[in-house]
């Protein structure tokens, strides 16, 4: 990507977000309809809408949070484009593809659990946008699940009782509604 046209922006959080949209160009969400930049993008806005926190750059690292994950863009382009804190934020709430499902998700919850406050933040909104939009129960089980995990992590860290908050507080009312429509 370094190649690429010079990234627009004056903001770390404008070039992050024209930096997830080229990365995620030609890929959607679950309904196969909606672009999958939508979700980062999403994502950055719940740190700022939703959480109260306008640091531009923890915004960027949820712009760009699935960067590493999901796309051929690595550590050390992140790190060239912003900065090494902003790409060990990204890196801190990416999956290593390469191992097995269950290796995978222990490892993804001990590297987070070891992660800066800024990197368990980006993972907080994460699940509140995945949360947001799931539709089928198992999905929102699913959800649900990762979002306790990520809240087990949040536990304890000042800086997060608010945001951690916001994703109790939204569990509630899924739940609430699962409960109501059953």
């Amino acid at each position: 990507m370094s190649a690429s046209p010079r990234l627009e922006g004056h903001l770390a959080w404008q070039r992050a977000m024209d930096f997830a949209a080229r990365g995620h160009e030609g890929q959607y969400r679950r309904n196969g309809v909606t672009p999958y930049a939508s979700h980062p993008l999403r994502v950055a806005m719940v740190v700022s809408a939703v959480f109260g926190i306008q640091d531009e750059r923890i915004l960027a690292a949820a712009a760009m949070h699935d960067l590493i994950e999901d796309t051929p863009v690595d550590y050390d382009e992140i790190a060239e484009h912003f900065d090494a804190e902003i790409a060990d934020w990204v890196a801190a709430v990416s999956k290593d593809m390469r191992l097995p499902e269950d290796r995978r998700e222990a490892e993804y919850d001990r590297v987070l659990a070891a992660a800066a406050w800024q990197a368990k933040l980006i993972k907080l909104a994460d699940v509140y946008d995945n949360l947001s939009d799931c539709r089928e129960a198992h999905h929102v089980a699913k959800a649900a699940e990762k979002a306790q995990r990520a809240l087990v992590l949040a536990a304890g860290v000042a800086e997060l009782e608010h945001a951690a908050g916001c994703v109790t507080e939204f569990l509630h009312t899924i739940n609430a509604g699962n409960a109501a429509v059953s």
